[in-house]
Parts: C-alpha cells; sequence; structure tokens
C-alpha cells in the first residue's frame, strides 16, 4: 500500500492523436496517456515480484482533462491504493509541467508468465 512511481515523457509525434487515429489534432493521444499510466504502473511493483511473475492490466478508468501539445514535457504517478490477493489498483495521474493532465485509477492482477501465455 502506498507504492509510488514515477515516469516522464516528452510528447512526440508517435504519441499524439493524429498519430494514434484517436483525433485530428497534433496533441497527447489519450490511448498513450493510458498507456504511459500503464506502464507507470507496472515498472513501480516489477521489482518486487518473482522473476516467474508479473502483472497484467485489465481495467482503466482515466479522465482526459487537458491537451499537452508535442514537446511538452509530461510526468506521470503511480500509487498503489488497494490490495487484494493477486489484485492491486493504483491512482494514477499525468501532470504537464504543475497542471493536471489526467487521473484516474488503473487495476493489474499478478500473474505467473508461463501459467497466463499457456491459457488458450
Amino acid at each position: 500500500m502506498g507504492l509510488k512511481g514515477e515516469q516522464h515523457l516528452c510528447v512526440a509525434e508517435e504519441n499524439t492523436a493524429i498519430n494514434f487515429g484517436s483525433g485530428l489534432v497534433d496533441v497527447f493521444a489519450t490511448p498513450a496517456m493510458v498507456a504511459l499510466m500503464e506502464m507507470t504502473a507496472l515498472k513501480s511493483i516489477h521489482e518486487y515480484l518473482p522473476e516467474q511473475m508479473t502483472s497484467v492490466g485489465t481495467e482503466v478508468n482515466i479522465k482526459h482533462l487537458k491537451a499537452s501539445p508535442i514537446g511538452r514535457q509530461l510526468r506521470c504517478e503511480s500509487k498503489v491504493q488497494e490490495i487484494s490477493g493477486r489484485k492491486i489498483t493504483f491512482e494514477v495521474s499525468v501532470w504537464d509541467e504543475e497542471l493536471l493532465v489526467g487521473h484516474g485509477t488503473h487495476t493489474r492482477y499478478i500473474v505467473d508468465k508461463e501459467k497466463f501465455l499457456s491459457k488458450p
């Protein structure tokens, strides 16, 4: 509980709404924000898991509040909000300097890599 993670990203052409097909402007895409949030949560817990284990994302509930143009520096933060067995729920947020770009929750489950990949 309370474990935090942080990642930084500079908005580039490859993570714009035009590039993702989610909009028609050159600003940080919502799908790119979701990916940044998931990566931040994943990296925050990864080192604490045994080698054969990993986590997989299962739910994202976010709001994208502010457009961020190409060149803008973003900071993503994650914080473990709840742990229930193999289920971990995170608070996630993305900041553009000191302004909140997006926030919400993200859920991940701890899984055994081999067993997970062998399921049909």
